[in-house]
């Protein structure tokens, strides 16, 4: 008998990659946890290799199981381009998403161009914003899904995982810290979730800062620091070659993670198809990540 790969068995293990783990995965795809184990296991026989690294400590997926996620992306999404086209239940409806300034690329317009042709009958509204207001307009229901960040421990259960990165303090490597007085610091505005964290963490040790630069934009603040003006706190995939990373003497900024988080107010197929879409077209490439 011919081996063969299941496509609920595929599905459980891109949610695993997705998430992060066998128990976020299960909860995403509104399982139990041993249903999705089963799923795994199968596919394990099928193939005849291990797909999950069960060692406490070690990487969430073996070689094969990385290559195998690579080659479920590209067999679900012929497999759902298929349903969609072919299906006699077309999806319609509005869809209200939010992003963030990071994940404003040709990426993102990319993948909401092949859901508009996927799906012609769901309209798509898209508004950047601050990941503080999206999450807030998440939980009021403004919107259906946003793609934002949150700081890495305060994920939910059912966020869809992105990527992950650090948070830095960074200055221009010709900057020198005072060392007495403030020290000049560059901001964010009021919605920026970094921002809040600075002026609970940030200066609760012996130095304090003093906000020289408010902006919104990461851009502005980029363009800032590498000018000399003062210190920051950036992704560690925003950090130019004019930069360098302070750790003495400021406190560790926590991970952050990038996430897809739909409102618990909305229940339609079309918010969780694009949901789907944006994860899957962002596993391999990375589409939504900006030098």
């Amino acid at each position: 008998m011919a081996r063969r790969l299941d496509i609920d068995s595929l599905r459980a293990l891109q949610a695993i990659a997705a998430s992060g783990g066998v128990t976020r995965a299960a909860d995403a795809l509104a399982l139990s946890q041993s249903a999705v184990s089963h799923k795994i296991k199968r596919l394990e026989e099928s193939i005849e290799c291990p797909l999950l690294n069960r060692r406490a400590g070690g990487p969430l997926l073996t070689e094969a199981g990385l290559r195998l996620v690579q080659y479920a992306n590209r067999i679900l999404a012929l497999h759902d381009e298929a349903l969609a086209a072919l299906g006699k239940n077309r999806l319609t409806g509005k869809i209200r998403l939010g992003i963030t300034e990071d994940t404003t690329s040709d990426g993102l317009a990319a993948i909401l161009g092949r859901f508009s042709r996927l799906f012609p009958d769901v309209a798509v509204r898209t508004h950047v914003s601050q990941s503080m207001v999206l999450q807030r307009e998440i939980e009021d229901g403004s919107i259906d899904l946003a793609v934002l960040q949150v700081f890495s421990r305060d994920m939910r259960a059912d966020d869809i995982l992105l990527y992950e990165d650090d948070l830095c303090w960074v200055k221009a490597i010709d900057f020198e810290l005072p060392v007495e007085g403030p020290i000049s610091f560059l901001s964010y505005d009021d919605y920026c979730f970094y921002r809040h964290w600075m002026l609970e963490h940030g200066t609760s040790g012996a130095r304090r800062f003093e906000t020289v630069l408010q902006c919104t934009s990461r851009t502005g603040i980029v363009a800032a620091a590498e000018a000399g003006m003062g210190v920051t706190i950036l992704n560690r995939r925003h950090v130019t070659s004019a930069m360098e990373i302070v750790e003495a003497d400021l406190p560790p900024p926590p991970g952050i993670s990038y996430v897809i988080r739909q409102s618990r107010r909305t229940h339609s197929n079309s918010v969780t198809a694009l949901a789907n879409e944006i994860a899957r077209e962002t596993r391999d490439a990375a589409l939504l990540r900006v030098a």
